[in-house]
């Protein structure tokens, strides 16, 4: 669960951003649309507590993750928020499983490779695991960077642009394996986009303008 009051956030004195309220309950989707410029990547950061918002409040399972201090902020969000970013940001030589390992080893998580292997195979990669990112197609890295957020069984997670380097026939199918998954793993998931082609699966949309 997630929820957001008259969160704020400025760059400098020109550029500030006023965002919607936000309330996504735990198995639900919600698409944040909008052009360029809009902020998307900016909420997706504030919510990832990788930003800090100049006023407002957010609420992750039932904690205000602005009370953290950095090293109990960086613990939850390991623990508790996974992140689908633009790039991949892949350890190049590390294998594919032990890429999606990294993160359960950040969030002191033991006994991770049974269930590293079963999401993997579940995203159809059984046959990937242990490629290098490098040897894999877009599609397939998008596939392994979704295992990667899904590994610590997290509350919330965020997705910035997910689909963008995808044509429109794997656009659909991430678009639609996050959702299936959110409800799977009763995970609140939050996706930023500019792609339209998605507007047409969740019901739950705000546009920021």
């Amino acid at each position: 669960m997630i929820k957001t009051q008259n969160v704020t956030f400025s760059y400098s004195a020109t550029q500030k951003f006023h965002f919607p309220d936000i309330d996504c309950s735990n198995g639900q989707t919600l698409l944040v649309t909008g052009n360029s410029g809009t902020g998307k990547t900016t909420l997706l950061h504030l919510l990832g507590g990788l930003l800090q918002p100049t006023a407002g409040n957010i609420t992750i399972n039932n904690q205000d993750i602005l009370q953290l201090n950095t090293a109990k902020l960086d613990a939850f969000r390991g623990q508790s928020i996974g992140m689908i970013l633009q790039k991949s940001f892949f350890i190049e030589a590390l294998s594919v499983l032990d890429n999606v390992l990294l993160a359960s080893w950040i969030a002191k998580k033991s006994k991770a490779k049974e269930k590293a292997l079963s999401i993997l195979d579940n995203l159809g990669l059984k046959d990937h695991v242990y490629k290098l990112p490098s040897q894999l197609s877009i599609g397939q890295q998008q596939r392994v960077n979704i295992a990667r957020a899904l590994i610590n069984n997290p509350s919330v997670i965020l997705a910035d642009e997910p689909t963008s380097s995808l044509d429109d026939e794997n656009a659909l199918i991430v678009a639609r394996l996050l959702s299936d998954l959110a409800k799977e793993y009763q995970s609140s998931l939050i996706i930023v986009t500019h792609d339209q082609r998605l507007k047409s699966l969740f019901n739950h949309q705000i546009t920021l303008s």
